[in-house]
């Protein structure tokens, strides 16, 4: 039995929750006892589904409070014995991949989620640690080829020295469901509209005000044309402000942080993830195995795209370009929905394989940290 630590950081609703939590649902737990570490500042830790499945949560003090929370993590450590600690938070895993050296746990691996982008605040903070990410682990892991190289550097990569778990869904429990579009569009009254929806933080690297000139756009050439923005964030003041002034305040329905959102996939027409930068999104891959088409940025890695459903445009071409080739594709793919879950589960983004693959790499660590302690 290998004793594994998870470092999440701050579980939000989002992403990195959802990938950590499709990685513990399917990992042989027969093999492996799990415990996940969250941070003070999270609001939605699963905690009952993870002692159902027989982890333990531990909270401890957030970021913010970098002594406080390292020697937090220190403590757990050394008391649990862990064979391996497995860290989440790109460059701030420096921090518990110091306490987990100190404490003399075997294995430590640093993952990189995410990149940056310019004009963000913690954009500096990144780039600064960066420079000492390797440093305290002796495995580095990625979800994607581009945020390997940007975390840990293009040699590290090429000379194989970066583990590259892709970001993982259940494609089957994600797989198009005509009865649930139906009754989704029924419930809230878009039997008639063409749906166009977004969900995630509201954060400037999502880049939600361009997101509402797109929005803006569309309904200049679209009268049915409804949007639905769902998840929270710093900028939804600014956000709320600028559907205002572009005139689709009535057309956009705002529905909150939610933890139910696949209904949302099947409700909706079109995904938009106008994004300064991503690592490996979830909601890209979710949305695909919806058969739902999704407009990335070409700022999001290619590695995103798992199937036909993945359209590109540049954030240069403007929002007015964006909104027609929006509605082209839009027009073209609701008649055929359906169902592209095998698609995505064979470009290797399905939660089981991705889960075993992760169990062997575990065991063949810590096979190889008995060797070298």
């Amino acid at each position: 039995m290998i004793k594994i630590a998870i470092i999440g950081g701050p579980i939000l609703s989002g992403g990195k929750k959802n990938l950590i939590m499709e990685y513990f649902r399917h990992i042989d737990k027969s093999q492996v006892q799990i415990d996940i570490i969250c941070n003070d500042n999270s609001n939605a830790i699963p905690t009952e589904e993870i002692e159902s499945l027989g982890g333990r949560v531990f909270i401890v003090p957030s970021f913010e409070k970098l002594p406080a929370h390292t020697w937090a993590l220190y403590k757990i450590f050394k008391r649990e014995k862990y064979d391996v600690v497995h860290a989440y938070n790109s460059t701030m895993n420096l921090f518990p991949m110091f306490a987990a050296k100190i404490a003399g746990v075997k294995v430590r691996i640093s993952e990189s989620l995410s990149m940056a982008a310019k004009g963000e605040k913690k954009t500096y903070v990144k780039l600064i640690l960066r420079k000492f990410s390797h440093l305290f682990c002796n495995y580095y892991m990625a979800c994607g080829k581009d945020c390997g190289a940007w975390q840990f550097g293009e040699k590290a990569l090429t000379r194989g020295k970066i583990a590259i778990f892709k970001t993982a869904i259940n494609t089957e429990a994600n797989a198009y469901n005509p009865e649930l579009r139906n009754e989704t569009r029924k419930k809230f009254g878009w039997q008639d509209k063409v749906v166009y929806g977004f969900i995630g933080r509201f954060e400037m690297q999502k880049n939600p005000l361009f997101l509402i000139n797109i929005m803006a756009e569309i309904h200049k050439r679209q009268d049915n044309a409804q949007f639905v923005i769902i998840g929270a964030g710093d900028l939804e003041k600014q956000m709320l402000q600028k559907t205002a002034q572009v005139g689709i305040k009535d057309s956009v329905a705002w529905l909150g942080r939610r933890e139910d959102i696949q209904q949302f996939y099947n409700a909706f027409d079109a995904f938009l993830l106008p994004s300064l930068y991503e690592g490996l999104p979830v909601v890209g891959l979710e949305s695909q195995s919806a058969g739902l088409p999704i407009f990335f940025s070409t700022a999001v890695t290619p590695e995103a795209s798992a199937c036909d459903l993945g359209i590109y445009i540049p954030l240069a071409a403007g929002a007015a370009a964006w909104a027609e080739k929006i509605i082209e594709v839009t027009k073209n793919n609701m008649p055929i929905r359906r169902s592209h879950a095998k698609e995505v589960a064979d470009a290797g983004f399905d939660s089981k394989v991705e889960a075993d693959r992760m169990l062997n790499f575990y065991l063949n660590a810590k096979n190889k940290s008995r060797k070298k302690f």
